[in-house]
């Protein structure tokens, strides 16, 4: 990884949208296709802007537009988690278009809370995206980032990391989640 050279980063402007409540599993809308944005306006630049302050508020690095009961592909990621402006990323309408290699590290997930499993992905990704204006660009990324792309492209799609564990490991997983909402805690 190159180091940057330090940048005076302008002054955030104040936030006055809307904080969203990040939705757990089972929500219906978690496990369905999002629909591809075709208009590109203010009110999808001010839904990109409450979908990073609702990321940061849940504590994430990452956010679907599903997630947020919203069926459109859209996500945010912030690997550094509001440390380095530069690392925040708008994808729209994304395609992943280049798999490498192959890693196993532990992911969690802001719609299954307390819930953390080892989950194999690919260790470098290159994803085909618009931005905020409809432009296309592409991005590359290694480690985290490649996994949280891959992880907010599966919410695009209806799929959440436990859809890539071993049936086994899944079973175990709804087991817990089915304590936790007998008990009233999920």
């Amino acid at each position: 990884m190159a180091t940057k050279t330090a940048e005076k980063v302008p002054a955030q402007k104040k936030f006055t949208g809307k904080i969203h409540t990040v939705v757990k599993w089972p929500e219906p809308v978690l496990a369905k296709r999002g629909e591809e944005i075709t208009v590109f306006d203010k009110a999808l630049e001010k839904l990109v802007e409450e979908m990073f302050e609702s990321m940061y508020a849940a504590q994430g690095i990452g956010l679907a537009a599903p997630q947020i009961a919203i069926s459109k592909r859209i996500t945010v990621i912030d690997v550094s988690f509001r440390k380095d402006p530069a690392d925040k990323l708008v994808l729209i309408n994304p395609e992943v278009i280049q798999l490498e290699g192959k890693q196993t590290e532990e992911e969690g997930c802001l719609s299954l809370p307390e819930i953390r499993e080892k989950v194999n992905r690919a260790a470098k990704v290159r994803v085909r995206a618009q931005n905020v204006k409809g432009e296309w660009f592409e991005v590359e990324g290694e480690e985290l980032l490649a996994r949280a792309l891959q992880h907010e492209i599966d919410h695009l799609d209806g799929v959440l990391f436990i859809d890539r564990l071993s049936r086994l490991k899944r079973e175990l997983v709804l087991r817990k989640i089915r304590k936790l909402q007998k008990n009233g805690e999920w």
